[in-house]
This record gives structure tokens, C-alpha cells and sequence, in this order.
């Protein structure tokens, strides 16, 4: 079998650029488990694309919960994702449970049903994409981290389902809370026929605040971050341009930053950590 982190540097290569980037900012003695903790986190955040239906991504999920929880060891040993991520786990001390949660959080992405309340999205943003960020900062030695991780994880969580918004209503997915669509009087149908409206452009407008606020907290608390741990906040570093490119465009237009700006945010931040949040 191919060396196991070997793979997922090349596999977080082509699935997450952006992080791929990110960790090139690491040591080079730290990458490799960073490797392993993104392509697990790409792994799953996939099961909906690559399953197509909901039994097959449960099936595929159940099968994560069961390796990180100590079971089919045989079977990790040849996943070199699950071998890496395991490894990583162990050298680290990382908490299983925390992968665990996030395997579990991720059984939302199966179905269509929408988020029921902001407050829900925020907590699925915190056993995702806050907890993938304190664990990278741990990986790299950050310590206590999360009075900036749990606000930038869900500001970057905010940032990515609004530009992603185009994709999932073509889809038939909403990860926009209902309550948040009722509030504004959206008509749910216009969402799925790709029709913009005033009562639309409000409800961004509150996500956009929301995130920018959790952001403003993030930066509160900036100046306490560890050194080492910049590298896996730096991804955060496009949330605050992607919500101003957002509030330029049509809720239904795609907008993304060019890759080229997107590294160079990101070289930026690494000079200068306080533009992250900032």
C-alpha cells in the first residue's frame, strides 16, 4: 500500500486546496498529520457526493464511527486515510470523541431537510468546522485555542454555506435555517427556481452580520494565539473577503475569490496573523 500520508497529501492536494496551501505555513515535521486531519475531514464532508443517496453515506459514516470508536482495525490498516488519521490521533492525543462528533454531525449532509434554527447551524458549525481548526492548532502544538476557534469556525462556516448557497438550492438542499427564511418571508419556492428577492437578500444580509460578528469575537481574541498555531487558522483568512464579494453579488451568482487571491490572502495572514480574523 502507498505510505498512508503520502496519499493524503496528494488526496488534500486536489480536495482542499485551500488547506493543502495553509499547511505548506506548517512545519515540515507537522504537515503530515495535518495531511491526515484534512483528508479525513474531506472524506466525510464528501459521503453526500459520493454515496448519491442517504443508506450508503450512513453505511460509509457508520463506518468512521466505528474505526475511530477502536473497531475494524483490520479494515483502518488498509485505508491509508483511516491508517493516517489513526497514527495521527495516537501521536498527538487527540480526542477520538471529537471525531466521533464530527463523523456525527455530518449525517445532516445525507438529507434534504433544512436547518431548523440558527442556533442548530451554529452548533453544527462548532463540532465541524470549529473543532477541524482547534484540532489542526493542537496538532501543531497550539494549546489553548478555542476562544478563537469556535468564532472563526463558525464565521468560516457562515461564508462557505452562503457561497455555496447557488449549488445546494440546484440541488434541492437548503442549509439556510427556516427560521431564519421565515422570519425574512422567503418564499421556499423561489429558492429552488433560482429566483432572487428582496426578502432573500435580507436573510444574507443577517447570515453576512452574523458571520462578520463572530469573526469581530475571533479577533478579540487574536493577540493570545500561540505562534505555531497560525498555519490552521489561516484559512480563515478569506471569510471576511468572501462575505464582501457576497454582499456585491446575487445571492444566486456564483462568487468565488481567484485561486491566485485565495494563496495570497493567505501568505498575507502568515506575515501579518491579525489579518486572519481581522
Amino acid at each position: 500500500m502507498q505510505d498512508p500520508f503520502a496519499y493524503c497529501a496528494e488526496f488534500v492536494r486536489t480536495a482542499d486546496r485551500d488547506r493543502f496551501i495553509a499547511a505548506l505555513f506548517a512545519p515540515p515535521q507537522s504537515r503530515p498529520a495535518l495531511h491526515a486531519l484534512y483528508a479525513f475531514n474531506a472524506e466525510v464532508a464528501r459521503v453526500r457526493e459520493v454515496a448519491h443517496t442517504a443508506l450508503p453515506g450512513e453505511i460509509r459514516l457508520q463506518w468512521w464511527s466505528e474505526v475511530l470508536g477502536g473497531q475494524r482495525a483490520e479494515e483502518a490498516r488498509a485505508n491509508p486515510v483511516a491508517a493516517a488519521l489513526l497514527a495521527t490521533i495516537e501521536r498527538h492525543s487527540l480526542s477520538p470523541a471529537r471525531f466521533i462528533d464530527l463523523v456525527e454531525a455530518r449525517r445532516f449532509d445525507l438529507y434534504d431537510e433544512p436547518m431548523p434554527t440558527i442556533g442548530a447551524f451554529e452548533s453544527y458549525a462548532l463540532t465541524t468546522s470549529s473543532a477541524l481548526l482547534t484540532m489542526a492548532a493542537q496538532i501543531l502544538g497550539g494549546g489553548e485555542v478555542e476562544a478563537v476557534t469556535r468564532p472563526a469556525g463558525i464565521g468560516y462556516a457562515l461564508a462557505g454555506v452562503l457561497r455555496a448557497f447557488p449549488r445546494h438550492a440546484a440541488r434541492g438542499r437548503l442549509y439556510l435555517p427556516t427560521e431564519l427564511i421565515e422570519r425574512h418571508r422567503v418564499r421556499p419556492y423561489d429558492l429552488f427556481a433560482g429566483r432572487s428577492s428582496p426578502a432573500l437578500g435580507a436573510a444574507f444580509a443577517e447570515l453576512r452580520d452574523r458571520g462578520r460578528r463572530h469573526m469581530d469575537v475571533a479577533h478579540e481574541h487574536m493577540r493570545a494565539l500561540p505562534p505555531q498555531a497560525v498555519p490552521a487558522l489561516l484559512p480563515v483568512a478569506l471569510v471576511r473577503p468572501t462575505l464582501a464579494r457576497l454582499e456585491r453579488s446575487d445571492p444566486f451568482a456564483a462568487t468565488e475569490i481567484p485561486p491566485w487571491r485565495r494563496q495570497w490572502l493567505m501568505w498575507r495572514a502568515a506575515r501579518n496573523p491579525a489579518r486572519i480574523t481581522g
